[in-house]
């Protein structure tokens, strides 16, 4: 995928419809099918956010195609608070953290075992279910201190994150649903003539929603979607054409994507989320985890005379002097 420049795609306008373009999540539905769902493409968000931790490669995907999953997923909420994403796992990429606070803010980070991943990428396997291996995904809802948390947990069993979120679906709320995921590179020439490239991820979710039967036949019938009428088979078939390109590439965006999928049956769309890069941390928060431990566990962050603390999500280093923590 090419550019001039980075950031100077137009964005498309027919009449007074303007699309919501990057870096934003689309509500849509489609009542002719019964279908509710989300779309995202992210751009300079995601960029920012790998750019910062400078991972290799397949780490960097892997790490993408999660946010583009924990926007679609967390963008649902209706509350204040945030939805996280958490895999461990026993692959190369041992752990990947994602997380949406509302109304839009998202962050994430990877650990990863780099002798292992080097071994991997030798070998060609840099599928996320290779990356991966098993597992589990973890589904957080957390609405803040005065609720109790809810989370679902999803085995890692060597498929990809596409069909891991249909059967978290299927399985905890009995929907059935339909995910594309998509990650790739745009490159670009900078003002001095010089190759750039800069990330790029998308995602579409479908769920269907009809007011009939079938949600109550889903429950008995989920597993082998027995029961299933004419529009969810539509659907799903529709579904299967959506090329990886079209999820990322800017020239299309989520509007032109619903109208080539649904244009027959008429998408009714939302307004826009916009989403950020935004980390919650500070230094009060900091401060405040610093307290609790003892003082052997403070002297092990102490480096040069300074207790050094960095986030792992921003690359924030936060420091303080040690005799601030003197246990009394």
């Amino acid at each position: 995928m090419t550019k001039s420049k980075k950031h100077k795609v137009e964005k498309a306008v027919l009449g007074d419809f303007h699309f919501s373009g990057d870096d934003a999540v689309l509500p849509f539905e489609v009542a002719g099918l019964d279908i509710r769902g989300r779309s995202v493409q992210l751009g300079e968000a995601i960029d920012t956010i790998l750019a910062r931790h400078d991972y290799p490669e397949p780490v960097s995907r892997l790490l993408a195609e999660v946010m583009a999953l924990t926007v679609l997923l967390g963008s649902s909420l209706k509350f204040e608070g945030k939805f996280i994403v958490q895999t461990s796992s026993d692959g190369p990429v041992n752990l990947l953290v994602c997380d949406f606070q509302t109304p839009n803010f998202i962050r994430g980070y990877a650990r990863f075992d780099k002798e292992a991943l080097d071994s991997y990428v030798e070998k060609k396997r840099i599928s996320p279910e290779d990356l991966l291996g098993k597992g589990t995904l973890a589904l957080t809802v957390d609405q803040g201190n005065h609720m109790q948390r809810y989370q679902g947990i999803v085995a890692l069993d060597g498929t990809n994150l596409e069909e891991i979120a249909r059967n978290y679906f299927l399985q905890s709320e009995q929907i059935p649903t339909e995910v594309r995921l998509a990650v790739a590179t745009l490159f670009y020439r900078d003002d001095k003539g010089e190759t750039k490239r800069s990330w790029r991820a998308g995602g579409l979710l479908v769920q269907y929603l009809p007011q009939s039967e079938f949600k109550a036949a889903a429950e008995t019938a989920a597993q082998t979607d027995e029961g299933a009428n004419d529009h969810w088979e539509e659907v799903k078939a529709l579904m299967a054409t959506v090329d990886s390109a079209e999820l990322t590439d800017p020239q299309v965006g989520s509007e032109k994507l619903l109208y080539r999928l649904f244009h027959q049956h008429g998408a009714r769309v939302f307004n826009p989320t916009q989403i950020i890069d935004q980390c919650s941390c500070s230094r009060e928060k900091i401060e405040a985890i610093l307290q609790d431990f003892t003082a052997e566990e403070l002297q092990q962050t102490i480096v040069d005379g300074e207790i050094q603390v960095r986030c792992e999500f921003c690359s924030r280093l936060y420091q303080f002097n040690p005799d601030e923590f003197k246990k009394r």
